[in-house]
């Protein structure tokens, strides 16, 4: 799968979830070095977002191409360490998802081996949770499934090709 960064996608999406933001050197944004370990040395080419995530987008079949984050907050559960990748794969245009979107999102996360998806503002992110100390086989293994996903999703349900 060929690695790009498209930053306009990256700015149109920030914006549209009322996220955008600038940053100077000053104060931008530090991320979970352990992530950029292992994106490093899958050859990934990322960018830090404002949260300190790490963002990329990967080229698809088809040339589709699909938007992931890898958070760098760990979410804690009793003994459990998780983090959380996300990829978007339908943003709707009112407040509340229709009833059959909703539903086939529903169905989907009950398909997925990996993952489920989650209503963030008016997105639909698929969210793959892992071991916080996922080694780097496992990481890549979780943005593929999330990119796949998402990127199949979309597809789906719009027909084109906007996240």
């Amino acid at each position: 799968m060929k690695r790009t960064l498209l930053p306009a996608l990256l700015i149109a999406l920030l914006a549209a979830a009322g996220n955008a933001g600038a940053t100077t050197d000053a104060d931008s944004p530090k991320g979970d070095a352990a992530i950029a370990r292992h994106l490093d040395k899958l050859g990934y080419t990322y960018e830090v977002d404002e949260d300190g995530d790490y963002q990329m987008v990967f080229d698809v079949e088809g040339d589709r191409t699909q938007m992931v984050y890898v958070r760098s907050a760990v979410e804690d559960f009793g003994s459990h360490n998780i983090r959380e990748i996300w990829s978007p794969g339908y943003v709707s245009t009112a407040k509340q998802f229709p009833e059959a979107v909703a539903n086939r999102l529903l169905e989907d996360s009950q398909d997925a081996k990996m993952g489920g998806w989650v209503k963030q503002d008016k997105t639909a992110m698929f969210v793959v949770k892992i071991d916080a100390d996922a080694t780097t086989d496992q990481l890549s293994d979780a943005i593929d499934a999330a990119i796949r996903t998402a990127d199949a999703m979309e597809l789906e349900l719009t027909k084109k090709d906007d996240l």
